[in-house]
């Protein structure tokens, strides 16, 4: 059989962990750990014709101001 399934692009929020590396895809600055602030980031699964392509990480606030490109946060 087949596999029917077809992935779409979803985001989902998360705390930023310490040693995290990433850069916010919108405004191109690290997305930062701060050990007194709780700050939380947005991960995108982004996939093109339902096959994976890559993961996009924003910070919170910039995901929002962006339109919520991948739909809301779950």
């Amino acid at each position: 059989m087949a596999n029917t399934t077809s992935w779409k692009s979803r985001a989902v929020t998360r705390p930023v962990e310490a040693g995290n590396s990433a850069i916010c895809a919108a405004c191109d600055q690290p997305v930062k750990f701060a050990a007194r602030v709780k700050s939380f980031q947005v991960i995108a699964n982004v996939y093109d014709n339902g096959k994976w392509n890559r993961v996009e990480h924003y910070h919170l606030e910039c995901y929002e101001a962006a339109g919520e490109p991948y739909g809301a946060v779950a």
